[in-house]
């Protein structure tokens, strides 16, 4: 019921951002294309039967559908990658055994950032978001390795624990904020402030699973993952809020200015019709 009820949750908050997206023009730089992958969007009424498990999470993606063709190259890349992840992560949260279920999770996880970090190297300008989505990949591929590695010898429990369930709501509870945090991220227009918004989120998710970890979790070298990702994804917090609050001052700045010249011009053809 838990991954079910999330999963809903998702697919209705990607179908939200995205009728953002519709309302917002196109620019040059920012080209609205169609979505070659998406199925055909209809308006006629769904002939699910009401007692189909899936009714909610059909009407849910065919909002998305409906809205994809207005998506951008970047933001369908984005989408794609997000989509993957929360499947992955899906999975991992349904596990028995807290500690088999951190190590799927935080699998798909970080194999989400590192998609992430390709977008921002693919569409992004910026050297300081450039610079860590490089820091991303390599710190977060070498986290991978272990995890899979670990993963090939513990199988999930074959029944649930006392604290399955306690475990599975807390990871719960911590990916409905980070999704809907990401999608606002990723909507943005500019390239490296939506990589810096919807990492920001997903860093903050890293360090929420791996607290969950250390709380229901047991086996000592998953532990000691859980620790080191919250040693290295706190400074990056800091670097990515920094950055975001810096950057927004600062186009400010450029907004106010390209307004004063503005009123300027507006001065000086008013003078000259005089």
């Amino acid at each position: 019921m838990i991954a079910s009820r999330h999963f809903a949750l998702f697919a209705t908050s990607v179908a939200t951002t995205l009728l953002l997206i519709a309302c917002q023009p196109a620019t040059e730089d920012n080209e609205v294309m169609p979505i070659e992958e998406a199925t055909q969007a209809t308006n006629e009424p769904s002939e699910t039967a009401p007692e189909d498990a899936h009714a909610g999470h059909d009407v849910a993606a065919n909002d998305v559908t409906v809205n994809a063709e207005k998506m951008s190259d970047m933001l369908k890349d984005y989408t794609k990658s997000m989509t993957s992840m929360h499947n992955e992560m899906m999975v991992g949260m349904g596990y028995n055994d807290p500690d088999t279920a951190f190590a799927k999770g935080m699998l798909g996880h970080h194999r989400g950032a590192v998609d992430m970090a390709k977008i921002e190297l693919k569409y992004g300008t910026d050297e300081t978001m450039r610079k860590l989505a490089q820091d991303i990949i390599d710190s977060q591929q070498i986290e991978i390795d272990i995890m899979n590695k670990w993963l090939a010898s513990h199988p999930d429990a074959p029944k649930p624990k006392p604290n399955t369930e306690a475990m599975q709501a807390a990871y719960a509870k911590g990916m409905n904020t980070m999704h809907s945090d990401m999608m606002l991220g990723i909507a943005e227009p500019e390239a490296d402030m939506a990589f810096a918004r919807g990492m920001l989120p997903h860093h903050i998710g890293a360090v929420n699973m791996a607290k969950v970890q250390l709380q229901y979790g047991t086996d000592e070298e998953m532990r000691k993952l859980a620790q080191d990702i919250i040693d290295a994804q706190q400074p990056e917090i800091a670097l990515m809020q920094n950055w975001i609050t810096a950057h927004k001052a600062s186009q400010a700045t450029v907004n106010d200015n390209a307004e004063a010249v503005t009123e300027d011009e507006k001065e000086i053809k008013e003078n000259a019709k005089s």
